[in-house]
């Protein structure tokens, strides 16, 4: 019928387009969807969400509204920190082999879990000094203290605290998890020995230092790296590891100060309930730096005047 619409006509794709081909004409875009699981792996059964979803047991009595809001904060800090430990590992194995490359995916990754790991604060900051003092006594001295994965992340990033292992000694295998990263070199002490292999001029006290104690500024180091920073061209892969070294660092430093700020918004000035001075202990350690040359050089970098 003349001046029909395609519509009318019951329109279909002219049989030489790819959906014609592929037989795909007014197929419903669920048509292959499963939904007979029996004795087949379901979405639940391979991330085991039985386990993880019946993991929050609030213990206030009567249980208050904002408990569980508190564990799931740190629950999912902790799978976080999981990976995290995960994908440092990897990192300075890469580092300790001479393999700088694979490293730049992943602590960009890392930087990226960072930035997760800092915006979950303004959910916790949610939670209002009135209530969470309804329900702060059911901790007794259980605290973030005594999260040995974020332990392993700061050793693995060289922050070192030979007395912090201690708290682990109830639980053997995680005590000598940790007190093995206490005692393995960090991501830094790699790179510098990396840099070392390639000829530049690390000292030689730096490299056979005790790594169980943290990592000080050097002035040959800034040296060194002031050099890379100049002259990124002749070792860009020294550089760009330099650069997502800074990013981690600045990131963690990031996440200690919100740490700070929400603890402050919740509490105030209460002690910890491990024990620590609470606000005052955290914020002593938010200008800690964890690899000190990297800020330092930024400032004995060489001012570019071009000629006229």
């Amino acid at each position: 019928m003349h001046g029909s619409s395609p519509k009318d006509r019951g329109h279909q794709p002219h049989p030489n387009t790819p959906e014609a081909a592929r037989g795909e004409v007014n197929r419903p875009a669920d048509a292959g969807m499963v939904t007979d699981f029996h004795g087949k792996l379901d979405y639940s059964a391979y991330l085991h969400l039985d386990q993880i979803l019946s993991a929050q047991q609030p213990l206030s009595s009567p249980e208050h509204h904002d408990e569980l809001l508190f564990i799931i904060q740190h629950q999912t800090t902790e799978l976080w920190f999981k990976l995290m430990v995960h994908e440092l590992r990897a990192a300075i194995a890469h580092v300790a082999k001479d393999q700088l490359e694979p490293c730049f995916k992943i602590l960009a990754r890392v930087k990226h879990i960072q930035a997760q790991l800092l915006s979950q604060w303004s959910v916790l900051a949610t939670l209002t000094p009135s209530e969470y003092v309804q329900f702060r006594y059911v901790l007794g001295p259980a605290s973030g203290l005594q999260s040995h994965q974020h332990r392993l992340i700061e050793f693995m990033l060289g922050r070192k605290d030979a007395k912090m292992v201690a708290v682990f000694g109830h639980k053997p295998a995680i005590h000598a998890e940790v007190e093995a990263a206490l005692k393995a070199p960090s991501l830094y002490d790699e790179f510098l020995r990396h840099l070392a292999r390639r000829g530049f001029a690390i000292p030689a006290s730096v490299l056979q230092r005790d790594v169980t104690v943290p990592h000080e500024s050097n002035a040959q180091i800034v040296a060194v790296l002031k050099d890379i920073y100049e002259r990124p061209g002749k070792q860009w892969d020294a550089y760009e590891m330099a650069e997502k070294l800074i990013d981690i660092d600045e990131q963690y430093a990031l996440w200690r100060y919100r740490h700070v700020k929400v603890v402050e918004r919740v509490i105030g000035f209460k002690r910890g309930t491990g024990g620590t001075a609470g606000v005052a202990y955290l914020r002593a350690m938010v200008d800690d730096r964890l690899f000190p040359e990297l800020w330092d050089v930024r400032t004995e970098i060489t001012e570019f005047h071009p000629t006229t």
